[in-house]
């Protein structure tokens, strides 16, 4: 399907959707938010089963409307969440708008949970939504809406699914969306730039270090970008250890990426320790950042669920 870039009033979708953006204080290491857009991180998790991190799944809020980014296992829940600490924005039958950077479970079994969970609540979406993402996005939310085998035309379960192409997918007054390839094994995969009245946020999706992403931080007021330590790496099997260089970026390698790319705020997120499967490794936090600190020297943070920046 052709990119679709949509002009949407600001006044009309607040009003459709009527959202209300709560004073919170920052959270974890959270940092103090921009008055207009606040970047909540709902998911910093991988595919492993971490119970303090809910998969991937990243909400922009901009002059109290919001957008979300990936919609890992648990993205509904961890909106009510930030809704119930005070980001009203975030009522979850507020979603209307929504990318994804590609299709990989970690970032895509939310999706059943985004269309109907909010649906059965009172005042359930009147908009349908507007998912934008990769090839294949199309039949994946055809095969879930069969799959529970719900009305389509019923308003509450409607879903617009745009497959998009690099370049502008996306424009209102509030946000300029911008998608752009990023190298993730075989799959397609995009990272995407937001420009707001007040901030430029470039976030990664699942990628080796790409020549892309630095091309569209350049200074940029916020990068959010995916990583995993060489304490776990040196952990893991040959075999994985190959996975990673393939599909992940290194805490050195993205330390060098950032000297470059120079954002405002490198927020480390879908921080990688698994050993296989079935098990998990032991990932200090401090290990982590000491890494990439040790070769970086801007400000970075590693991202929890439920921070607010």
């Amino acid at each position: 399907m052709a990119v679709l870039i949509q002009r949407i009033s600001a006044s009309v979708l607040l009003a459709l959707v009527s959202p209300s953006l709560g004073s919170t204080a920052p959270q974890g290491n959270a940092t103090q938010s921009s008055p207009t857009t606040q970047i909540v991180l709902l998911g910093t998790g991988t595919p492993g089963w971490d119970p303090d991190r809910s998969g991937p799944a990243t909400a922009l809020v901009v002059n109290g409307t919001p957008y979300l980014i990936d919609f890992g296992p648990g993205v509904v829940r961890r909106a009510g969440a930030a809704y119930r600490n005070g980001v009203k924005a975030l009522l979850p039958t507020n979603f209307h708008v929504v990318f994804l950077t590609h299709r990989h479970v970690d970032h895509t079994v939310g999706y059943s949970d985004l269309i109907f969970s909010p649906a059965q609540e009172a005042g359930a979406r009147k908009l349908p939504l507007e998912v934008y993402g990769p090839k294949g996005l199309n039949e994946m939310t055809g095969h879930i809406l069969k799959a529970h085998m719900l009305n389509p035309d019923d308003p509450r379960y409607r879903v617009n699914p745009h497959e998009i192409t690099p370049g502008i997918v996306y424009k209102d007054d509030n946000v300029t969306v911008k998608a752009f390839p990023v190298a993730h094994g075989d799959v397609e995969a995009f990272g995407f730039r937001f420009e707001t009245p007040d901030r430029t946020i470039v976030i990664s999706g699942d990628t080796t270090p790409t020549q892309s992403v630095l091309d569209n931080c350049q200074r940029c007021d916020v990068l959010i970008h995916e990583a995993y330590s060489m304490k776990t790496y040196n952990a893991v099997t040959t075999e994985a250890q190959a996975n990673r260089r393939r599909l992940h970026t290194s805490t050195m390698q993205l330390a060098e990426l950032a000297s470059k790319a120079k954002p405002g705020l490198l927020i480390l997120y879908h921080r990688s320790n698994l050993g296989g499967m079935v098990r998990e490794l032991p990932n200090p936090e401090e290990a982590f950042l000491e890494e990439i600190r040790s070769a970086y020297a801007g400000k970075v943070v590693v991202g929890h669920d439920l921070d607010i920046y």
